[in-house]
């Protein structure tokens, strides 16, 4: 299964060429890592008044170019789930074009900024969206 969730090119998020400053992706695609952990029922507002899930790894493939005013689809896939972190992939695209293709991980951190075991039921909730690997 994939998480899915839709953005509208804004005037903020591009450059004066009218297309999207790279630096603008990584805000777009926190945004959509944000709306599916609400998704999943952990808003982060919730979690990170004791724990936090920061990025410590981001590759990106940037495939076309996005312009003010495009729809991007963004669909989110879990592709591992490991005792502290969670690698994600990004594939954001329009009309079926893919512009950028977003490979993450995340890692569950404590109060005092130390790695932390994924709860059961977060580990539960992301099970769904697990990438099937051939």
């Amino acid at each position: 299964m994939e998480f899915k969730q839709t953005q509208k090119v804004l005037f903020k998020h591009c450059d004066p060429a009218g297309i999207v400053f790279y630096p603008r992706y990584f805000e777009i695609m926190n945004d959509c890592v944000e709306a599916f952990f609400d998704h999943i029922g952990c808003p982060f507002e919730d979690l990170h008044k004791t724990h936090a899930v920061p990025t410590v790894r981001i590759e990106t493939s940037f495939r076309a170019p996005s312009r003010h005013g495009d729809i991007l689809t963004l669909g989110l896939r879990c592709k591992n789930v490991g005792r502290t972190s969670l690698s994600i992939q990004i594939t954001t695209a329009c009309a079926g074009e893919t512009r950028l293709v977003f490979d993450a991980t995340l890692v569950h951190i404590n109060g005092a900024g130390a790695p932390a075991p994924w709860p059961a039921p977060l580990r539960a909730a992301f099970s769904p969206y697990l990438q099937n690997e051939a």
